[in-house]
């Protein structure tokens, strides 16, 4: 893995719209180099901004040659407000030309997470004709407590080499998640965390030093051929000062 770059901005909203201008780029090189591009979304509220600029301001993208997918998933129907399948289709999926078989969530229509887990994997192998999922671009959010996807502090999920999606627990209400494995979060070609907010400094400081990984689950995400990059608001940051879009701590 390359060094990981930092990338600070005054606001979460400037944060938000240069990930989208990067996330453009990227799709488009990845079906001029190869025919299609792959992008895993993450979930939660802090990329809305980031679905909706890239929707918005970067037409033109060859959404008929991308394939969607998430990273991880609350065990909840499509249309419930807790889904983050629904997130990304209100702001981004339902704004841009992307062929309905492009779109991948999770199959939280079944009975039971261990269910929608195997489906996903059969999905994904599909997808990636069996091959562990290498996807073009990833896209991370952190929690207060160091986790990302649905990777939770102490979680068994952490330590799962042999799947490639899992049911996973969290400690806070919707309890039942889905998730893919650190395996295939660290076999993607880009890695990009969006994070804002000072509640999440401490979480940051810990996912960039490597330390603790049971207790922040970030710090296991190193891809092993693969660029990280962190997008940060100053809140968020390690230092006082942000200027626009400039790895300004002195780490990075």
């Amino acid at each position: 893995m390359s060094e990981p770059r930092v990338r600070v901005f005054a606001t979460l909203e400037e944060a938000s719209r240069a990930l989208a201008a990067e996330i453009a780029r990227a799709l488009a090189g990845a079906v001029a180099e190869r025919g299609r591009a792959t992008i895993a979304l993450a979930g939660g509220g802090t990329p809305r901004t980031c679905y909706e600029a890239l929707a918005a301001e970067h037409s033109g993208l060859p959404w008929p040659r991308t394939h969607v997918s998430w990273g991880d998933e609350r065990f909840a129907r499509h249309d419930s407000p807790e889904s983050n399948y629904r997130m990304a289709r209100e702001t981004l999926l339902e704004a841009v030309p992307i062929p309905p078989e492009n779109v991948h969530p999770w199959a939280t229509q079944m009975e039971r997470p261990e269910q929608a887990a195997a489906a996903y994997e059969a999905d994904l192998a599909a997808l990636f004709g069996g091959a562990l999922p290498r996807f073009d671009t990833m896209l991370l959010g952190l929690g207060e407590d160091g986790h990302t996807a649905s990777l939770f502090p102490g979680s068994p999920a952490l330590r799962i080499e042999d799947r490639w999606a899992v049911p996973s627990e969290a400690p806070a209400e919707p309890r039942r998640r889905l998730t893919l494995t650190l395996p295939v979060i660290n076999n993607a070609r880009a890695v990009h965390f969006l994070v804002g907010g000072a509640g999440k400094r401490e979480a940051v400081r810990c996912a960039r030093s490597g330390g603790h990984p049971e207790r922040c689950p970030a710090a296991l995400v190193r891809p092993k051929s693969g660029t990280l990059t962190w997008w940060l608001d100053n809140a968020a940051g390690l230092t006082e000062t942000a200027p626009n879009g400039r790895a300004n701590d002195p780490r990075a």
